[in-house]
């Protein structure tokens, strides 16, 4: 716990003295004795009351909380292996990023690029019934990515493992439209299934909507219309 400490000073013009006394046992004060220019002493006393200083543990900035999160969902399967209180902190995290957040995000060239998708607090809503419980069974997914391409184009991939020796991925591309100043809707086309040397599409057009709550050169942060948080971090 974080020790409080206050800075007292007294001038008695008295008789010098120029000794440092020591701190008396079981008393929290330090005083030094120190010689003032008119012949007294000026007493300096610290005890422990009002001057706070700050754990050496505790995330003070954005590059702090950049790498806390980092720490939290790496290596979890997009957020699976997360307990329900691991997920709660992860959130927390993220609602402190949204401070550090640039002004119009969705105007930021820092959106282009490759990102891997590391994290999400709902599994199914990136790769759809191949992240579902029962699709996790069958398909282990090896990589989720996603491509934002200037101007406008938004590419999604699902790559996976079916039965643990047939490769396969799951493969969207869909235009981007600018809401607001935070928000961005991306309207895919039809989803097209590779495995092995087959390969189709199936279904029909699919729309999702992402508030942008945090990006920088290393990471992205985005919560779908339905409230899933999102973890991106760039290739």
């Amino acid at each position: 716990m974080a020790a409080a400490y206050s800075l007292t000073l007294s001038s008695p013009f008295t008789k010098p003295n120029n000794a440092i006394s020591a701190p008396k046992p079981l008393n929290p004060l330090l005083k030094a004795s120190i010689p003032h220019r008119y012949g007294g002493n000026r007493t300096l006393r610290i005890s422990r009351s009002s001057l706070s200083i700050s754990s050496p543990g505790l995330r003070t900035g954005p590059d702090d909380l950049v790498t806390s999160i980092l720490s939290k969902v790496t290596q979890t399967d997009g957020g699976v292996s997360l307990t329900e209180e691991e997920h709660k902190e992860v959130a927390e995290v993220a609602q402190e990023l949204q401070n550090y957040c640039v002004d119009e995000p969705v105007k930021s060239p820092l959106i282009f690029g490759e990102w891997d998708v590391v994290y999400c607090s709902t599994p199914t809503s990136p790769g759809g019934g191949y992240r579902s419980a029962l699709g996790r069974l069958f398909f282990r997914t090896k990589e989720m990515i996603q491509a934002v391409e200037s101007p406008d184009i938004v590419r999604n991939k699902v790559s996976f493992s079916a039965l643990g020796f047939l490769d396969g991925e799951v493969s969207l591309k869909g235009k981007l439209k600018v809401l607001d100043d935070k928000w961005i809707q991306v309207i895919f086309e039809p989803p097209e299934l590779q495995v092995g040397s087959l390969e189709f599409r199936y279904g029909g057009e699919s729309e999702v909507k992402l508030q942008i709550t945090y990006i920088d050169e290393k990471i992205r942060l985005g919560k779908g219309s339905r409230g899933s948080l999102f973890v991106f971090q760039r290739r």
